[in-house]
């Protein structure tokens, strides 16, 4: 029912900037929060950040926390995710997921985009 599409740009050098979207479709854009996670080559999935459906609330994994901005459109239906002064370690697939799960910030989340890649190097 709910379909979650990254977009945005996959190369950047050190202390560059990037913009990931995610584009939300078969749910009103509110009832969901919507987060951000990524995964390096042979780890394991970690937490980026996150926001509320109604964009009060905004939690940070500590690696980029300062460095990162999660905001939402919810009159279209997008998150993003400002990545700014990036490092080489932030070199991942990039994830958007949603979660319909009370309470805050929120432990689990139902659905899932098929992510996309951003590459920091020189």
């Amino acid at each position: 029912q709910v379909q979650l599409v990254e977009s945005g740009d996959g190369l950047a050098q050190p202390g560059g900037s990037l913009r990931l979207s995610c584009a939300a479709s078969g749910r009103p854009a509110s009832s969901l929060k919507m987060g951000w996670f990524r995964q390096a080559p042979g780890k394991e999935r970690d937490f980026v950040a996150v926001i509320d459906g109604w964009s009060v609330s905004r939690y940070y994994a500590d690696s980029v926390k300062g460095r990162f901005t999660i905001s939402r459109d919810n009159a279209k239906n997008t998150v993003y995710l400002q990545m700014n002064s990036l490092k080489p370690e932030d070199t991942a697939v990039y994830v958007c997921a949603a979660s319909s799960a009370r309470g805050w910030p929120p432990r689990d989340y139902d659905y899932w985009g098929q992510g996309t890649q951003v590459t920091v190097s020189s």
